[in-house]
């Protein structure tokens, strides 16, 4: 056996130009794509070992548990794989799963930042707020799931066909270089087809599980986003304001969702996020206004070097906000205590935009910046914690009406009471006086009073 070993390594050397590898001289990895050369021959020397031979390795590992080794006639560990077909059918299925699931998380992170799902959160939680105040004493927890969902879903679109339209601008942004689209983490004709049915699924939701008034302002709010708003950024400075509108539709959506109509409680709300919008966005646009212009948008603190006017705008809209507690106190909205947090809450913010009007410094816009973050959650809080249910509205009107009727029963006797007195005090205090006359009938005169 060994001789024939001996002989098969003879005519090996012979007939391959590689010499034998040594221990001391060549590696094993070396040694092995020489054995993989020479397969064929070695097969025609060695029949019985096709099978050894099918299984060799071209890197093999020590280290490896799967593989076992031999030993040829020079002292050279050889190794040859043994694993079996299910191991091997495992580690496949590992590795497609592993490649699903990286895929799936990139494009679930390019769905995120295309939906810019932080700002459509915030849209969610005004259009659910608006539904809390307009469902009266009890709220459907299952209209309130499917009217968020829906708004989720158009507020993505909507965001989705922003950056759509904006690559161009979007590249040449520090802020959003880094987008899907500008990065091309993503094509756009996906960008556009993930928008497109993510929009029209959540439209028909809304019409099928809220009501198609609510389906309505949700279809017109992702048209004035998207085609009005968006273009319009690159034209004129009122874009702001037009997106202001945008951003006040949602509480809107989520009180016609919950009672079907639009009363002018339901205004209350939109008004404060109006009103918001404008100086929440003047500190931003102040903030970068260099990358604004970078873009080729026409904001409005592009066209103002002192941030005078600016700060102007953004002190003046929170002004605005100080009669909206009032307004939801005396609508029967709220409690009274509303009214008075509310009032506190829009001092605070104010003090902000006049810190920031008297001084136009990147640290006070930022400091204002801040503070819109801060009213908005706080202003919704405090609307939903003072709330009044229907019962409650009832209670208070039947009460006042009472206290009103009684008021003016009160009165009413307060007045015949009066009126009593004095006629009687009148009749005591001006008896009438005999005439003095002493001229027979018909020529009696008028009789004279006098007091006694």
């Amino acid at each position: 056996m060994w001789r024939n070993s001996r002989s098969f390594s003879s005519k090996l050397r012979s007939s391959s130009s590689f010499p034998v590898p040594s221990t001391t001289t060549t590696s094993i990895s070396t040694f092995y794509r020489h054995i993989t050369v020479a397969r064929p021959s070695l097969r025609a020397f060695y029949p019985y070992s096709s099978s050894l031979f099918s299984l060799l390795s071209l890197s093999p590992s020590s280290s490896d548990p799967t593989r076992q080794g031999f030993s040829n006639s020079h002292g050279v560990r050889v190794f040859s794989s043994v694993a079996d077909p299910s191991s091997l059918a495992s580690a496949s299925v590992v590795s497609r799963a592993r490649e699903a699931v990286d895929l799936a998380r990139h494009y679930g992170r390019c769905y995120w930042e295309l939906s810019k799902a932080r700002l459509s959160m915030l849209v969610v939680a005004t259009s659910g707020t608006g539904f809390v105040l307009g469902s009266g004493s009890t709220v459907d927890l299952g209209g309130l799931c499917w009217t968020c969902a829906g708004t989720m879903m158009v507020a993505a679109s909507a965001n989705s066909l922003n950056q759509v339209f904006e690559i161009k601008n979007d590249a040449k942004m520090k802020r959003t270089c880094r987008r899907p689209l500008p990065s091309g983490r993503i094509t756009m004709p996906h960008a556009v087809t993930w928008a497109t049915s993510v929009g029209l699924a959540g439209t028909a939701m809304l019409a099928t599980k809220a009501n198609i008034l609510a389906a309505g302002l949700a279809a017109s709010n992702l048209i004035l986003y998207a085609f009005v708003y968006t273009p319009l950024k690159q034209i004129h400075p009122v874009n702001t304001w037009v997106g202001a509108i945008v951003g006040a539709i949602p509480p809107l959506l989520g009180w016609a969702a919950a009672s079907g109509q639009i009363s002018l409680n339901s205004m209350i709300l939109p008004a404060a996020l109006y009103f918001w919008q404008i100086p929440h966005f003047m500190a931003l646009a102040y903030l970068c206004r260099d990358d604004y212009a970078a873009g080729g948008y026409k904001m409005f603190s592009l066209a103002d070097a002192s941030g005078q006017r600016t700060a102007a705008v953004a002190l003046r809209n929170c002004l605005y906000l100080v009669p909206l507690g009032f307004f939801a106190y005396d609508w029967g909205i709220t409690s009274g205590w509303f009214c008075l947090e509310s009032s506190i809450l829009t001092l605070a913010i104010s003090a902000t935009a006049f810190s920031f009007y008297r001084h136009c410094t990147m640290q006070k816009a930022r400091r204002m910046f801040h503070a819109s973050l801060l009213y908005l959650p706080v202003f919704m809080s405090g609307l939903l914690f003072h709330r009044l249910s229907d019962n409650e509205q009832t209670m208070e009107e039947d009460s006042s009406e009472t206290m009103l009727d009684g008021l003016i029963q009160e009165d009413r006797y307060i007045a015949q009471k009066n009126k009593t007195e004095h006629c009687r005090g009148f009749a005591q205090g001006r008896p009438p006086v005999a005439y003095a006359s002493v001229a027979p009938f018909p020529f009696l005169p008028v009789p004279v009073y006098a007091d006694s």
